[in-house]
């Protein structure tokens, strides 16, 4: 029987190309009500760059395309995309460079495309900037799913409120937060994380919580939390070491406090005074004896010595 080539996506390309033509003419595809939005696929993978590209494009998503990190730069300094996927495995320069690359030329969101299992991998693309992060075998349904969440929460929304506290700031109109006057670099997801912080201080949340009411999902790797509150404690902190302002609650998960203290590092037992030392005995010199002559008395039928007689 012939070997068919490996599809990274879950259920094989031609199956997703009807369900897209499909979904195309009834108008049932998930992402058919999103507002359109430039989106930059990056994929050496001729395949899942096609079936990517596809389903984003019948969602209502302007769609481009790149085989290697290079182009995908030019693409993106031509033509600013709303949002980045992009796979983590390429030819020449790595997902990983790539992301830095294009996170360093302005905020863009970035949803990385990983190989199941390489967990390493993935808290390194969060590291960098990814603000999400979807692992192979997937499906193209959910990865419109990802994209649409990713965007509905970097679009500003009108009337919500600026939230303020402990010199920190974070205003969701205009995606802007700083700290003391000084404006932070932050990723969409960061923002999105102490934005949620400064509207609830005082509360512990666990990290299912965070992932559930920060990144809008009900299950995902919780190391994504994690690697996030790092990041977040590393522009806010005077001594992210020392975290003062998000505080880790043993057990429980993480909890905003604007008038914290640092977490005391754990006390070492205290000191005490050793024993003093037994003396040692002094040795006793012993006397010498000098033994005197002692006088013996023969026994009663001894026989008298000449002395005696």
């Amino acid at each position: 029987m012939e070997q068919q080539p490996h599809d990274p996506t879950a259920g094989g390309p031609a199956r997703h190309r009807a369900e897209a033509g499909a979904a195309a003419e009834t108008g049932s595809e998930t992402g058919s009500g999103a507002a359109a939005g430039r989106i930059l696929v990056v994929d050496d993978d001729p395949t899942v760059a096609e079936v990517v590209s596809g389903y984003l494009d019948r969602a209502g998503y302007d769609v481009d395309r790149a085989g290697d990190g290079p182009t995908a730069l030019s693409r993106a300094a031509e033509h600013r995309p709303d949002l980045v996927v992009l796979d983590l495995m390429l030819p020449g320069m790595d997902g990983l460079e790539v992301c830095g690359r294009l996170r360093a030329q302005g905020p863009v969101p970035v949803i990385m495309l990983t190989a199941r299992g390489d967990e390493g991998d993935r808290i390194l693309g969060l590291e960098v900037g990814a603000d999400d992060y979807v692992t192979k075998p997937f499906s193209p349904r959910e990865l419109v799913l990802r994209v649409e969440s990713v965007l509905r929460r970097v679009r500003p929304r009108a009337g919500a409120r600026r939230l303020a506290a402990a010199g920190l700031t974070a205003d969701p109109a205009a995606r802007r937060a700083t700290k003391h006057g000084t404006e932070l670099a932050l990723t969409l997801r960061e923002f999105d994380l102490l934005a949620f912080f400064l509207a609830h201080p005082g509360h512990a949340y666990g990290r299912e919580d965070l992932m559930r009411e920060v990144w809008g999902w009900d299950f995902g790797d919780l190391s994504t939390v994690t690697v996030h509150v790092r990041r977040l404690r590393g522009k806010i902190e005077d001594d992210p070491a020392r975290p003062r302002l998000i505080q880790t609650v043993w057990g429980v998960g993480y909890r905003f406090d604007p008038a914290g203290e640092p977490t005391p590092a754990i006390p070492a037992p205290p000191r005490t005074a050793p024993p003093a030392p037994t003396p040692k005995p002094t040795p006793v010199t012993p006397t010498p004896v000098t033994p005197t002559p002692a006088t013996l008395t023969p026994p009663a039928n001894h026989p008298p010595t000449p002395a005696e007689s």
